[in-house]
């Protein structure tokens, strides 16, 4: 491959644990892996870079910028065994503290290149992953590892007989809900819907945070934050010697077990992490800022990471979205982890504002009609805090696509796109709707799984039912959800609990009452 007579062509290699592979000069200065100079013919080309480091492998675009007039083309390639001539793996942290300290004379050109990727760093770990690929495909039957959580400790926790025999009876097809399940006792009778439990995407991420555990016993695991909203999963983690960075409002744990407000904070357990430890990114996904952190500390990401393929399948929709010129909506509770993740992933591709309900839909139509001044002043005071860097509600709301937290109710997603689209009807024309609100494969985002569970909730609420109870961790939007299918039914006789502590006697019960 030759550079073109304008342009400097610098090759980066990165390995698993996403540390840059530094070239030490002559002059004793870390340089970029490889430089190619303009016009010059490069050793190695986007198909193969083992002419440079001897090993066989893509290179992939990730930056192209022009800075002080020199055009800088920066290819990345994901190589853990390379070799090159006075080279050395460095994490991005490294370079800068030794840096700063005198320890490491970092080059001119390389201190540019770090600047110029800055923006684009989360996405190394991932390069070689096409539009279709996903990181954490669901396992299919035959790939399931239930053997690594389901021991004498924790068997009960899991999957007891009682619900294998529910399942295997009722749960006759993953995508569709079934008629419930009647338990007749006699006196009591329970009914039970055809899907409840865990879904495809939590079953993987607990197979793959026990089995780092099982494969990594000498070293300390982290998880980012809780691996889904089940007190009893993440509390067997605990007991297994997993520790949680942050709480699932991104609060950092301290090395005590105290939460601190201060990032900053020595005892933050974020900040006391080494290159030899393991972070684990929970079902819900993980922010780029986060990816980021832990990339520059030298981390594993890819191989560690447990967001679910449905998550992932939102990023990907709003990726394209954006690309096509529209700015994403994304209806969610702003701060459940899901939708943060959703947020920054998507707010790194293009204007992004998140909404909470139909309410918050209304007052985006207000800001959208009102003009000047007003427009301003009413967008900031509605939306603060909820919107992308930079976000012009002047230009970044003529085109607009919905996505969702995957966990919330699907008609109210479909509802709040209906409302919209015939916002935009009145606004643009019935022929120009589509030039304004994305309209291809509308609610494509939503997951199938926590629809299947809400319709075979539904399927149960309407059998003679004299009383719901709803089990699940208290921070569950999956379970508050389906609270609230069973509340609007049976009202005070709908009641919210975690476990079967929380039924005191024959006529009393524990309810949480959830904030709404």
């Amino acid at each position: 491959m030759k550079a073109p007579d304008e342009s400097l062509l610098v090759l980066l290699v990165f390995d698993r644990r996403n540390r840059l592979l530094v070239q030490i000069n002559a002059e004793q200065r870390a340089e970029p892996t490889y430089t190619c100079r303009p016009g010059e013919v490069c050793e190695f080309s986007e198909d193969c870079v083992g002419a440079v480091t001897g090993v066989a492998g893509k290179a992939y675009l990730l930056s192209q910028q022009t800075v002080a007039d020199q055009s800088l083309l920066i290819y990345c390639a994901l190589q853990s065994d390379a070799a090159i001539k006075n080279g050395r793996y460095y994490s991005l942290d490294e370079i800068q503290a030794e840096s700063e300290n005198g320890q490491l004379n970092v080059s001119p050109l390389l201190t540019e290149v770090l600047q110029v990727i800055e923006p684009d760093l989360v996405r190394v770990p991932n390069l070689d992953t096409t539009e279709t690929e996903y990181i954490y495909r669901f396992r299919t039957a035959k790939e399931r590892n239930r053997g690594v959580y389901i021991d004498q400790q924790s068997e009960e926790l899991y999957q007891s007989e009682l619900c294998r025999a529910i399942k295997a009876a009722r749960r006759t097809k993953e995508k569709t809900a079934g008629a419930p399940a009647v338990i007749d006792f006699g006196a009591v009778s329970y009914v039970i819907p055809s899907h409840f439990g865990f879904c495809l995407g939590v079953q993987n991420a607990i197979e793959r945070a026990y089995e780092t555990v099982a494969t990594n016993p000498t070293k300390r695991i982290f998880m980012l934050s809780e691996l889904i909203h089940n007190p009893f999963v993440n509390e067997d983690l605990l007991a297994r010697g997993i520790r949680y960075l942050q709480t699932d409002k991104g609060l950092p744990f301290c090395v005590d077990g105290s939460i601190t407000s201060d990032p900053n904070n020595p005892n933050a357990l974020w900040n006391q992490l080494t290159a030899d430890d393991i972070v684990v990114i929970p079902a819900f996904g993980a922010t780029n800022e986060d990816k980021v952190r832990l990339l520059r500390r030298g981390l594993s990401i890819r191989e560690n990471d447990a967001t679910c393929m449905l998550v992932e399948k939102v990023w990907k929709a709003a990726r394209r979205y954006a690309r096509e010129g529209f700015t994403v909506i994304i209806h969610g509770k702003s701060e459940h982890e899901e939708t943060k993740a959703t947020f920054s992933n998507s707010a790194s591709h293009g204007p992004a504002l998140m909404i909470r309900n139909m309410e918050h839909a209304r007052l985006l139509t207000e800001v959208i009609q009102a003009q000047g001044v007003k427009k301003k002043r009413l967008f900031e005071e509605s939306f603060k805090g909820l919107h992308s860097k930079g976000f012009d509600p002047e230009q970044d709301l003529q085109k607009l696509a919905v996505v969702n937290q995957t966990t919330l109710l699907r008609n109210e997603t479909l509802t709040i796109i209906e409302f919209l689209r015939e916002f935009m009807v009145q606004c643009y024309g019935e022929a120009q709707v589509a030039e304004h609100l994305w309209s291809k494969g509308k609610g494509d985002t939503l997951c199938y799984a926590t629809q299947v569970n809400q319709d075979a909730l539904q399927k149960a609420v309407e059998q003679p039912i004299d009383a719901a109870l709803v089990v699940g961790g208290k921070n569950s939007s999956n379970t508050f959800q389906l609270y609230r299918v069973c509340e609007a039914r049976f009202g005070e006789n709908a009641h919210y609990i975690q476990s079967e502590a929380n039924i005191l006697t024959s006529d009393e019960i524990r309810h949480y009452i959830f904030p709404y």
